[in-house]
């Protein structure tokens, strides 16, 4: 079953993580849509309440719409069943 929800990656621009998973996913041919959480207060909220009152990044939500905080590029790849 194909989700049309995309890959969502919550993110700052000045997060080092972030820089390095949007690198990872790019590499590996991984379609994201990136949301700056400093420009977009729904999103800050939303990142806020997934995990715990912190606006912690990069947060991805994947299409089936969970979440994972600070992943790395191979727990993204598993979760969209990729490797």
């Amino acid at each position: 079953m194909t989700s049309l929800l995309p890959l969502t990656m919550y993110s700052t621009v000045w997060c080092g993580y972030c820089q390095r998973l949007k690198a990872q996913m790019a590499r590996e041919g991984i379609e994201f849509v990136e949301v700056d959480i400093e420009q977009d207060d729904v999103a800050a909220a939303m990142v806020e309440d997934v995990n715990g009152g912190n606006q912690t990044v990069p947060t991805v939500q994947f299409p089936d719409g969970s979440f994972a905080t600070n992943p790395s590029i191979g727990q993204v790849k598993e979760r969209l069943g990729l490797g």
